[in-house]
């Protein structure tokens, strides 16, 4: 694949992971879900316009640096310290609805990072400079999602890792 078809492909998952966050903002019961849903959606919009100007760029002069991509979510490390200082939680009123939109995007979030990651395993040097920052980001809009779906089933995990206090069970 070459960096062009790398990048209009990267432009079609931002796209789809766009649209889905974008759909589910105002479906989502949860207001602390709406927020992060309209978080993940204004990034992936960010994503698409940094994409779409590495594209042009790359058709005028033929290469394209890997200018800084920032992001506005939070590294997954801050993610688990934040949720570990939650104390209280607005309950979903349709928290079936809402895990299932989280597990949809944690799915197009999964297929996203593998597309990246392959990009920086396969591409030139300039390529994979160019996706190193998505593989990043992504990995952090993985956890956040992760994150939610575990305090939504608050299945005794955080991060993967098995939290539940069993001393009073």
């Amino acid at each position: 694949m070459t960096v062009e078809q790398a990048i209009i492909t990267a432009i079609q998952y931002e796209s789809r992971v766009h649209k889905a966050y974008a759909d589910q903002v105002s479906r989502i019961g949860d207001p602390a879900g709406r927020r992060i849903f309209q978080t993940l959606a204004d990034e992936e919009q960010s994503h698409l316009d940094y994409l779409h100007h590495k594209l042009e760029q790359l058709k005028q002069t033929g290469n394209v640096p890997a200018d800084t991509l920032p992001t506005a979510i939070p590294t997954p490390k801050q993610i688990e310290a934040a949720g570990k200082k939650m104390q209280q939680h607005v309950a979903s009123a349709d928290p079936a609805n809402d895990l299932q939109m989280l597990s949809n995007a944690l799915e197009l979030e999964l297929k996203t990072s593998a597309f990246y990651q392959e990009m920086v395993r396969q591409l030139p040097a300039d390529g994979q400079k160019l996706f190193q920052r998505f593989v990043e980001i992504e990995q952090g809009h993985v956890a956040i999602v992760q994150a939610e779906i575990d305090f939504l089933t608050q299945n005794g995990y955080w991060f993967d890792c098995f939290e539940a206090d069993l001393d009073g069970v």
